[in-house]
């Protein structure tokens, strides 16, 4: 299938592509190892929680990953981070949400869509009216991604935290809408908080440097195996969860 143009008013082509696309799995694991090697970022875990991935991907359940989110240069510590963690088995079958301006310029997507990206039309960007039916569309395409066996990664803040590096803002909806679905569809689906810091920062509305960024500091919470049904209780439990896991990281760094 030919890629469409990643716009709004393209977005039922948008998500028909996506909803199958796959990356070559060899050309993914090598950019993920070229970025691994260029930040190489330091990876811990809460007692427990590496083992008890490392069990939960044996078993071959759907993995929702949940990241704060601090820079423009996230997308490429934290892949950085799944190169280097428990994460490497399912490098290849793992889902990035991103936003649409970055499948705009062709080299970016095809960098994104090489991390299995899947375009995300943010109402704060086109509106909130406007993006709702594509919304839908795009939480519907990751369950069902979810319920083929592939994991999905989120930053469920939905965009770069200039408050307060230390603590997670609001978080999303959309990620306990995308759990409850893919649970609808027989999925059953593991809660993965990954904390992220670049450590004390005067004004977090200044981008960290590429030399700042290669000392990020990663932490993992215990994974959640168990879901609530309902989706509003799931985003209370990602937001508690990954705050957890940002604690740990920001105590790590």
């Amino acid at each position: 299938m030919e890629r469409p143009e990643v716009v709004l008013e393209n977005s039922d082509a948008v998500y028909d592509f996506y909803r199958d696309h796959q990356q070559n799995l060899l050309k993914s694991r090598a950019a993920y190892w070229l970025l691994g090697r260029r930040y190489r970022p330091r990876i811990s875990y809460a007692p427990g929680a590496r083992e008890r991935l490392r069990e939960l991907i044996s078993q071959k359940r759907p993995l929702l990953i949940a990241v704060n989110h601090l820079s423009q240069l996230d997308p490429y510590t934290v892949a950085a981070a799944a190169w280097y963690s428990a994460l490497r088995p399912v490098i290849g079958r793992t889902r990035v949400l991103a936003k649409d301006e970055l499948f705009l310029e062709p080299k970016l997507r095809a960098r994104i869509d090489m991390m299995g990206g899947i375009p995300v039309f943010r109402g704060k960007d086109h509106g909130l009216r406007a993006v709702n039916a594509a919304g839908q569309r795009m939480i519907d395409i990751c369950a069902e991604r979810m319920a083929r066996g592939d994991g999905v990664a989120v930053f469920p803040e939905g965009t770069c935290n200039d408050v307060d590096p230390a603590q997670v803002q609001a978080v999303g909806t959309g990620i306990g809408h995308i759990a409850f679905r893919a649970k609808k569809l027989g999925a059953d689906p593991v809660l993965v908080s990954l904390g992220l810091s670049y450590g004390p920062r005067v004004d977090p509305r200044v981008e960290p440097t590429k030399e700042e960024a290669k000392s990020a500091s990663f932490y993992f919470g215990v994974p959640v195996p168990e879901l609530p049904t309902k989706p509003a209780e799931i985003t209370r439990i990602v937001r508690d969860e990954l705050q957890t896991a940002l604690d740990g990281a920001v105590k790590a760094y």
